[in-house]
């Protein structure tokens, strides 16, 4: 029994030394994600930019004869010359929307223009359309003192939320400026992202999870945030040219049924029929109606061109990715909670069916050569 004691007394400090080491390790991660954490949105969408991007940075390298990095500098400023001006009106739109909501849900006021008269000529629809449009416009005040008290909280948190459009925007742009800049040092970039996913999975699993995280992040980004978000700048700048009221809210519902692939149809043919009846038929009006009918149409064209149909997460996970990425990160997280629970799905259903390991036969002991007996004895 003595002698067993300095061998328990070995494991014992054995095991304390772990638990320490796991303890200053666990200390550290924390106080790293800790510092992290306010950059930790920038860096995720700065990622999948990258990614997304990384295809269209090669092709634009060899056309600038082999330099990646040329290429990742030229790729930003066409970016940032085609966002900032479209999304500068959409966030000025959104913050006076949402200006003009709070003082009205503040006031319990709620407004609704009374209707053109032109609007009861229209055939079939025009009578009971003018009907409706002139009792809600003159019987509203009613519902508003009776329903807004109930929904003031529910309002102002939305509102809460539209209002950081300027920093989500702001967050976007710089966000592009640092995928550029992961860009240039693309193939590093992918060498670490191998690396790192054979730590984790082990060396038969680790370029398969790399490649299963790309193709999603590629997938989801274009397939389906890239085309909601090229239909929602097609469509916002027409709304806010036009003047149509809340043309930024409008926007961001615009970007949100593209996420979720419901019509957008759905925004922008009640817009078409609002502009056609307080502005009359002319050829502004027109030509506005066109234009947003044929930007609801266009994922139909986009599609096919970015590869949205090879998408094989379903809809939900990315509508709740966008739902839930917006209410916890703001503007900014409706563009990276599709990407993020994606690629979690993803790895998790590869997880699931990865078969499962079944345990070998015990081994038969060998049997003795020929002309030998199992015997030890002569």
């Amino acid at each position: 029994m003595a002698n067993n004691r300095p061998v328990h007394l070995g494991t014992a400090r054995e095991l304390l030394d772990v638990l320490i080491r796991a303890g200053l390790i666990a200390v550290l991660v924390l106080f790293c994600f800790d510092i992290f954490k306010p950059f930790l949105n920038l860096m995720l969408w700065a990622v999948i930019l990258a990614i997304t991007l990384y295809p269209l940075s090669q092709r634009l390298g060899g056309w600038l004869g082999g330099r990646p990095r040329w290429a990742a500098v030229v790729l930003v400023i066409i970016g940032l010359a085609c966002l900032i001006g479209p999304l500068s009106l959409l966030g000025a739109s959104v913050a006076d929307t949402v200006q003009q909501g709070i003082t009205g849900f503040e006031d319990q006021r709620i407004e609704i223009p009374p209707p053109p008269a032109n609007v009861r000529d229209w055939p079939l629809i025009g009578a009971p359309l003018y009907g409706i449009w002139a009792h809600a416009s003159s019987d509203l005040s009613w519902a508003a003192t009776q329903v807004a008290p109930h929904l003031k909280g529910l309002s102002k948190t939305l509102l809460t939320q539209l209002a950081g459009i300027g920093s989500g925007i702001l967050m976007f742009l710089v966000a592009l400026v640092v995928a550029g800049l992961i860009m240039a040092k693309g193939a590093t970039g992918q060498r670490a992202a191998v690396a790192i996913a054979t730590r984790v999975a082990g060396p038969q699993r680790g370029e398969q999870l790399a490649a299963l995280c790309t193709a999603t992040i590629r997938a989801v980004a274009q397939g389906v945030v890239g085309i909601a978000f090229i239909q929602m700048l097609l469509v916002g700048v027409a709304l806010v040219i036009m003047g149509v009221p809340a043309a930024g809210v409008l926007a961001l519902l615009v970007l949100l049924l593209g996420i979720t692939q419901l019509p957008v149809l759905l925004i922008t043919l009640p817009v078409a029929i609002y502009v056609l009846a307080h502005d009359g038929v002319s050829a502004s009006t027109v030509i506005f109606v066109i234009w947003i009918l044929l930007a609801g149409l266009a994922d139909n064209v986009l599609k096919p061109m970015l590869l949205g149909r090879g998408v094989a997460v379903p809809m939900p996970v990315v509508l709740i990715g966008a739902l839930g990425g917006m209410l916890t990160n703001g503007i900014i997280g409706l563009f990276i909670g599709p990407v993020v629970l994606a690629v979690g799905y993803e790895l998790f259903m590869s997880w699931v069916a990865q078969p499962l390991a079944v345990d070998s036969p015990a081994e038969e002991p060998a049997p003795d050569p020929p002309g030998t007996s199992g015997s030890t004895m002569d």
